[in-house]
């Protein structure tokens, strides 16, 4: 039998980083907390996958963060997008008399 030198496992502070800031920008951070979600979970999963093989953890801790900071961004642009159209139509459709 062979001497195997143990394999010392790290999580990736890039996804803790981009967790902590996607459940962040539901709450406190709105968008400022998803930019920085979506670019933390980008370099975290780039980290994670250049890293040797079992070396660095949190795949799943950055594709959440990512998850979270894509949908809150989607939202926010499609809440814009209809605060948008709702000014050009002149808001005719809220004033009835």
């Amino acid at each position: 039998m062979s001497y195997q030198p143990p394999v010392y496992r790290s999580t990736s502070s890039l996804a803790i980083v981009s967790l902590i800031f996607g459940i962040a920008t539901w709450f406190v951070l709105p968008f400022v907390g998803a930019i920085v979600a979506i670019v933390c979970g980008h370099m975290a999963r780039n980290e994670i996958r250049r890293a040797p093989a079992g070396t660095v953890e949190g795949e799943g801790m950055a594709t959440a963060g990512l998850v979270l900071g894509y949908v809150h961004l989607a939202l926010m642009c499609l809440i814009v997008l209809i605060g948008i159209v709702l000014m050009m139509l002149g808001f005719s459709f809220w004033h009835w008399h």
